[in-house]
């Protein structure tokens, strides 16, 4: 298989780490994800999203398109367990509905977004992972993580709706969508059941 870029999206609780990692091991790739734990943002947002939602978004956008970066460099192939294009599609839009992002900041946002963004090689592939809100809803209350375990139903559905907008006209026009509620990831054999689909359709794409 050549090298190889592919991106793992989806809303919160969708199942992308789960995927990336799996398909990582499956194919020897370099996997890239979130930054959350040394993000020095994050708490501070939490605190007060309209004072600090265009600070957490720039260091979003920083660190995603130096993992983009790195990932199409890897000789031996990558995923991304979400993207550059999630942050401004979905996440940015997102903050400027709900009144955290003024025009202003978006605007500053995107002008700096599109000039990274035009830099950085196509993904070879987009895995975009669905699930119903009422199931997002319950695995993010049984995983229990600290800085989404609050996240609601509503924004949930706003996230989704921003996501459909995107993939419908997704930058490289090579898109896998899943029902990851059709698919047990952590489970299934990488030969049979979804995953063994899943892996198969991969390989005829890449």
């Amino acid at each position: 298989m050549k090298r190889t870029l592919v991106i793992v999206a989806g809303n919160i609780g969708a199942g992308k780490t789960t995927l990336a990692r799996i398909l990582s091991r499956h194919f020897g790739w370099w996997i890239g994800g979130e930054s959350v734990e040394d993000n020095p943002y994050l708490s501070d947002f939490y605190a007060d999203m309209s004072r600090w939602s265009f600070h957490l978004e720039v260091y979003f956008l920083g660190h995603r398109a130096n993992l983009h970066r790195t990932a199409s460099e890897r000789p031996e192939g990558a995923v991304l367990d979400r993207s550059i294009y999630e942050d401004r599609e979905i996440f940015a839009n997102a903050m400027h509905e709900k009144g955290f992002l003024s025009d202003r900041d978006l605007y500053a946002y995107d002008s700096l977004y599109r000039m990274i963004a035009r830099t950085l090689p196509q993904p070879d592939l987009i895995i975009y992972l669905t699930a119903p809100v009422d199931v997002l809803c319950d695995r993010i209350r049984r995983r229990g993580l600290g800085f989404d375990r609050d996240v609601s139903a509503e924004y949930l559905a706003m996230i989704e709706r921003f996501y459909r907008r995107w993939i419908d006209h997704a930058p490289t026009g090579r898109v896998i969508e899943v029902d990851s509620t059709k698919a047990d990831f952590a489970h299934d054999d990488a030969k049979d059941g979804e995953l063994g689909k899943m892996i198969r359709l991969i390989e005829s794409a890449t």
